[in-house]
């Protein structure tokens, strides 16, 4: 546990973390826009990546707003009520919310969007270079796994070059939970078989 963050506090930012991320945007989208169901098409993702795979590029921006939105908002509000160390067990859940999501049994996105949303919250120049990070990676190589796998993986080498040393094991854990849920998608960059951004 955090630094004068009680047990009741910490399940309560927890809990609230858990349960914002776990929101799937990208399904509630699809589903009111008409555009079937987003768990059979592309790769069965929820994120807006695969949003993006059935030719709505308005749906998958909104679910890239509202999936980076549910973690800065868990972030700022436990932040307010619970204080900013709380913050940062609310950043985790949500990002653990969205990949492991109990409404859809556990099977949720890859939280690249909820990744930078919670870093953008919890300190935004932090959350700005990881977003700027992501951004020249995928205009240079155009895989936007590629690109999640880059910002989250120097993320914590931010948070050093940026004086926020207390991030950087929140950092970390986030960056297993990118890399983890990226896994499929490590093995096809390795075989280089990974399809490139608005690629069906």
């Amino acid at each position: 546990m955090l630094p004068d963050v009680t047990l009741t506090t910490g399940l309560a930012a927890a809990s609230i973390g858990y349960l914002l991320g776990s929101i799937p945007f990208g399904i509630l989208l699809a589903h009111v826009l008409g555009l079937g169901d987003l768990r059979k098409i592309g790769s069965g993702n929820i994120g807006a990546t695969n949003v993006l795979r059935t030719g709505n590029k308005g749906a998958a921006a909104l679910t890239l707003l509202f999936d980076g939105g549910k973690g800065a908002v868990a972030v700022l509000a436990v932040a307010a009520l619970l204080g900013k160390e709380a913050a940062q067990i609310a950043a985790l859940f949500a990002m653990i919310g969205h990949c492991f999501p109990v409404w859809l049994k556990f099977k949720g996105g890859k939280g690249v969007a909820t990744f930078l949303g919670v870093l953008l919250a919890l300190y935004w120049p932090l959350g700005l270079i990881a977003c700027a990070t992501w951004l020249a990676a995928a205009v240079l190589f155009r895989i936007s796994s590629l690109s999640a796998l880059l910002a989250a993986g120097l993320s914590w080498l931010w948070a050093i070059a940026l004086g926020q040393s207390q991030l950087v094991w929140l950092c970390l854990a986030l960056t297993v939970l990118v890399f983890w849920r990226h896994r499929e998608n490590i093995s096809r960059l390795i075989a280089g078989t990974e399809p490139k951004i608005g690629q069906k």
